[in-house]
């Protein structure tokens, strides 16, 4: 009888030894037709840093340098000019490269060889008549000079003509008289020199950086 019972037992170790091998076969199967993932196939850590180092860099090529590159300090870092309608470039105020003086609004415009205005602000002109509209080049300069009478003395002098008593005529900033400015930057925009155009400290340094010896000037009514 204890036999006959030992005959009839399920074998489960034997039987479960089966079920493994059958799974580990469907295992290899399916995994040799690609239905299962395999570790081969999902990077990990050390892989996807390998494949950010093994990316190209997007670069963006540099610019080519234009023909102004040299005039990026025209514009003042921290200074912002609001142009209106009344601030444009006058018409008939020629072509190219060029300073623009309006001695109607008082103003001068920097352009550059691309028709470009790269500064504008207001100045003062003479209280004289002796500065005619025209065309004319800058034929000297100086970083310090001494006006005529009381002018005082003056900074970043660019001169492109001269006037009827044969005094030289051109752009610098505000004069100092006995260490004190001739007028305030809020006088710019009225008349008040003896015939040359007077600029605040850093539209004078930007005329200056500008206005090279031969650089083409235009006067408008």
């Amino acid at each position: 009888m204890t036999d006959h019972r030992r005959q009839l037992r399920p074998r489960y170790g034997r039987l479960a030894a089966a079920v493994s091998s059958l799974g580990v076969t469907t295992v290899a199967v399916l995994g040799g037709t690609g239905m299962l993932p395999s570790a081969a196939d999902e990077p990990g850590p050390r892989d996807a840093l390998r494949t950010t180092a093994a990316a190209p860099r997007a670069s963006s090529p540099s610019p080519a340098p234009g023909p102004d590159a040299g005039e990026r300090s025209l514009s003042t870092r921290g200074e912002q000019q609001r142009v209106t309608a009344a601030d444009l470039l006058p018409e008939d105020s020629g072509v190219g490269r060029r300073a623009v003086f309006s001695e109607g609004q008082q103003r001068v415009w920097i352009v550059n060889g691309r028709e470009k205005v790269v500064r504008t602000y207001l100045v003062s002109g003479s209280i004289h008549d002796n500065l005619d509209p025209g065309t004319y080049q800058v034929y000297s300069r100086s970083e310090s000079a001494i006006g005529i009478d009381d002018s005082g003395t003056m900074k970043y002098f660019v001169r492109f003509t001269q006037g009827p008593s044969g005094a030289a005529i051109g752009f610098h900033d505000i004069p100092v008289d006995e260490g004190e400015k001739v007028q305030t930057v809020d006088e710019l925009g009225t008349p008040t020199s003896h015939g040359c155009i007077r600029q605040k400290r850093s539209d004078a340094k930007a005329m200056w950086a500008f206005a090279q010896t031969g650089t083409t000037v235009v006067v408008t009514p």
